[in-house]
């Protein structure tokens, strides 16, 4: 069941690692809306969540290409960054409503789309906390993380 406080996540490594366990319990067809400001550690809780399958494959930032493609086993992995999204409708044009409802797919500034985000996205919020971060998850009722 998700926790209904926030998760402490004191450095890099507990990051990486809510990244796992979150990668453990996914689904094909399951939106992850990665919220929080620059820096917060979407990024970061992404690769630790790729990692976690690919092994230690680079896991860029895909601030400039927008979306960045992996095989993840039998399905498919899309991370994307919206940061740079001009409109919602533009998602059509990078394939990116097609892939949702098909492979795990994981959005930073996932607001950019407005309408076009899955109304059952699962979510992640990140926040700083003290000199660390703290993830408060949900949607994620029913799925042992």
């Amino acid at each position: 069941m998700a926790p209904v406080k926030p998760i402490p996540l004191k450095s890099e490594a507990d990051t990486l690692a809510l990244g796992a366990r979150l990668a453990a319990v996914l689904r094909p067809g399951d939106t992850v809306r990665l919220s929080g400001g620059l820096g917060a550690g979407k990024t970061t809780l992404a690769r630790g969540l790729i990692q976690s399958r690919l092994g230690a494959v680079e896991v860029p930032s895909p601030t400039y290409t927008l979306v960045q493609a992996y095989d993840w086993g039998e399905e498919e992995l899309w991370h994307c960054d919206l940061y740079r999204l001009e409109r919602p409708d533009d998602a059509y044009e990078l394939g990116l409503i097609d892939a949702m409802g098909e492979a795990v797919v994981l959005l930073e500034w996932a607001d950019r789309l407005g309408p076009l985000c899955p109304a059952d996205a699962l979510s992640v919020e990140l926040d700083f906390e003290g000199d660390g971060r703290a993830a408060l998850l949900s949607g994620w009722e029913g799925r042992d993380v």
